[in-house]
């Protein structure tokens, strides 16, 4: 299955919806973007339409394929043309955005000690992370 966004005002993600691949596919059996948009198009009067991969997470495919669009689109998240790339809303004020990954990032990394045992929580009062188990 194929994922596509619906693209609203100021590129938010609005909804995503899944096509069968074969509705991709051009007369060469190539999977082409452009038939799922006008498949979608058709089927639900709205235009805006971009396509995204459920295996794409901070630029990386999971399988070792092609990564579309830097992450997998969720509503809410927006779509930066410039950066062809869907991004994840804001968590916290203090944190900015990696611009490889396309993902916020805290202005301290998270203690590499969390596991299972002990799991951190963002603090945005004090910009730290919290123990919040363990």
């Amino acid at each position: 299955m194929a994922s596509f966004a619906k693209i609203g005002l100021n590129g938010k993600v609005i909804e995503v919806l899944s096509v069968h691949n074969n509705v991709l596919k051009d007369s060469n059996g190539v999977e082409q973007e452009v038939n799922g948009i006008d498949f979608l198009t058709k089927l639900t009067g709205y235009p805006v339409w971009k396509q995204t991969s459920y295996n794409t997470h901070g630029g990386v495919h999971s399988s070792g394929g092609t990564p579309l669009r830097k992450n997998h689109a969720g509503i809410g998240y927006t779509y930066d043309e410039d950066r062809d790339a869907f991004i994840p809303k804001k968590p916290y004020n203090s944190w900015t955005l990696n611009e490889q990954t396309c993902n916020w990032e805290s202005p301290i990394p998270m203690p590499n000690d969390a596991s299972i045992d002990k799991r951190y929580q963002w603090n945005e009062q004090i910009q730290n992370w919290e123990l919040i188990n363990g």
